[in-house]
């Protein structure tokens, strides 16, 4: 399946779920992990995991399509369009979309390694992180003291 035959089917289900049309775009997302997919509010547009396709299949997928179009209808309606409004669950268990996707298998999951740490310099406590952090912005939330961040080193010794 290609993102033009995606967009056909996210069509077909909301016309057929939903009685609207959908009239933005839909495509897939080959990086999407840890979600089955994304409505974007500025453009309208949705994104669904090219994962959850290949491995669950068009059912799980067809759920997943129905979740974000759920927040498609109510967001350009008016209503209450954000996972914990009435309006979406409601819409939500009406049309029979899911409220999770399956967790993907844990190979398929791109766990990358820490590669920062800040420590507390009075209280010693550790907090890892992938992605570099400005230590001025924040405090140790054990004792409220000053953090330092150093680079931790992830090349093979040999």
């Amino acid at each position: 399946m290609d993102d033009r035959q995606l967009q056909l089917w996210v069509e077909q289900i909301s016309l057929s779920s939903f009685g609207c049309p959908f009239l933005h775009r839909a495509r897939f997302n080959r990086r999407l992990r840890s979600t089955g997919g994304r409505y974007f509010t500025r453009t309208h547009d949705i994104e669904i995991s090219w994962l959850q396709y290949e491995q669950f299949g068009a059912a799980d997928v067809e759920k997943i399509i129905k979740h974000e179009l759920c927040h498609y209808h109510l967001h350009l309606l008016g209503g209450g369009y954000r996972h914990r409004d009435d309006d979406f669950k409601r819409l939500l268990d009406k049309v029979g979309g899911t409220r999770y996707c399956r967790s993907l298998p844990q190979e398929l999951k791109r766990t990358e390694p820490f590669r920062y740490k800040l420590v507390c310099i009075s209280c010693s406590a550790e907090y890892m992180r992938k992605r570099k952090t400005d230590p001025k912005k924040y405090v140790c939330g054990f004792c409220k003291g000053k953090l330092k961040l150093l680079a931790l080193d992830l090349q093979p010794h040999s």
